[in-house]
């Protein structure tokens, strides 16, 4: 057993999304989300449930704050509600939106946590899903004036943005399988919401740029570790269109290397081709400060039956409560991966850990299978360290158990327990276990 120690500087924190834990959906002046249409539409959502309440952290922040501080984070990722803010997408900003994360940045910033804000995580105001959302290019321009309001108000005191939450989930699970709000199921809106996502971050960025605000501003994508299913070369050729349709699409133009040539062709094809305008792809690789990463498992991959797509194929790991394969190697090779396709730069872990839904029992959460997976996954993390990529901050997912989108409230990823009925919270074992790595800035393995 070795202690490994994380570099000087190294952060630890959590991360949540406002539609997960807010609650609050209809006080305060906050406008209608996708998802607050969306969970509403029978057989959506599992049992029905929905956002509503939540975690109800719009009333209880102050609690969670004292929590996150207990527990020893150094910076908390949280996403700002669009729909609280702009109620309609765009026009006059709604005070008593702003005012709360007021409230709850500054009660971050007096407890010695800097907050990390993530601008969209999937909660569209419904006014702009009614005008085209994200398959219409005027709703980019919307996120931009959006943006620009938060940088005004916020960034005296955050100097941490993220324009998108996985972006890769938006468009195609939201566009193109449409298990997610909103729910719709076209190869066009796919393409043209890939793109207004790319565009809407660029047009952020500028605006940030253009604010004068200091502090530092990145995209996250939602990835998983694509690895060929044999050693054929059949599957290692499938591996690569997996990282095209899923990775390459999402990084690519950010770093100004554009859409893979085989998404453009499946897209088109389709009569589905992206929607680029002169200039776009400028404005899209406007330069970022990090890339933030999400990452939960791998994806085992196989040519499909005429070999000319892929499919995921099943493997025989140990799972996860929600299906997931537990492979704890995932974190470490995608890092490594990023860094030898895009070069080196700041990266930031922004969502990593499982779906464990150990119950409480005399009032102790063990979360035994949470614990060992995250310990193995900072293990490899740290081998991606030494070697160089550059990695400067952790973020568990998720603080609190919360509402797991069309899943509802069956699946919790949090390392505090959340009593939905009576908004109880239980610090798990794997809280226990973040407070011992923040303070040590290291482990045992």
């Amino acid at each position: 057993m070795a202690f490994l120690k994380f570099p000087d500087g190294f952060q630890w924190g959590a991360a949540t999304a406002s539609y997960q834990i807010e609650g609050a959906a209809f006080e305060g002046g906050k406008g209608l989300s996708i998802w607050d249409v969306f969970c509403r539409q029978p057989g959506k959502v599992r049992n029905g449930d929905t956002g509503d309440v939540a975690c109800d952290h719009y009333h209880r922040y102050r609690e969670d704050v004292a929590l996150m501080k207990h527990i020893g984070l150094d910076t908390y990722r949280f996403s700002i509600g669009w729909p609280r803010v702009h109620p309609f997408g765009n026009g006059p900003a709604n005070e008593e939106g702003l005012a709360f994360y007021d409230r709850l940045v500054d009660e971050l910033l007096a407890n010695g946590i800097e907050p990390c804000a993530t601008l969209y995580h999937w909660d569209l105001p419904q006014a702009l899903q009614d005008r085209g959302g994200w398959a219409d290019r005027d709703t980019a321009y919307r996120f931009a004036e959006y943006a620009d309001t938060m940088y005004r108000r916020l960034g005296d005191r955050v100097t941490r943005w993220i324009t998108h939450n996985e972006p890769w989930v938006t468009s195609v699970m939201g566009h193109r399988i449409g298990v997610l709000a909103p729910g719709i199921r076209s190869a066009k809106a796919t393409s043209r919401s890939i793109h207004h996502l790319h565009l809407s971050h660029g047009l952020a960025v500028q605006a940030f740029r253009a604010s004068g605000r200091k502090g530092e501003i990145g995209l996250v994508n939602a990835n998983s570790w694509f690895e060929p299913g044999d050693d054929t070369p059949e599957a290692l050729a499938a591996t690569e269109l997996a990282r095209d349709f899923e990775t390459r699409t999402y990084h690519g133009p950010i770093y100004g290397k554009g859409y893979p040539g085989s998404v453009v062709k499946y897209y088109a094809e389709r009569g589905a081709p992206f929607p680029i305008e002169a200039g776009d792809m400028e404005i899209i690789a406007a330069p970022t400060d990090f890339l933030g990463v999400n990452i939960y498992s791998r994806g085992r991959v196989l040519p499909d039956e005429d070999g000319t797509r892929y499919r995921l194929a099943p493997g025989g790991l140990p799972r996860a409560d929600n299906g997931w394969e537990l492979a704890p190697w995932c974190l470490e090779n995608f890092v490594r991966w990023v860094r030898d396709e895009y070069g080196s730069f700041p990266i930031y872990i922004t969502e990593n850990g499982m779906c464990d839904n150990t119950e409480p029992v005399d009032g102790v959460v063990d979360d035994v299978r949470r614990v060992e997976h995250v310990r193995n996954m900072l293990a490899g993390l740290h081998g991606a360290i030494q070697d160089g990529v550059d990695v400067r901050a952790y973020y568990l997912w998720s603080l609190l158990d919360n509402f797991e989108w069309a899943e509802g409230y069956r699946m919790r990823f949090g390392m505090v327990y959340v009593d939905y009925e009576t908004q109880e919270r239980i610090p798990k074992a794997s809280a226990r276990m973040m407070s011992e790595i923040i303070t040590r800035n290291g482990f045992d393995h």
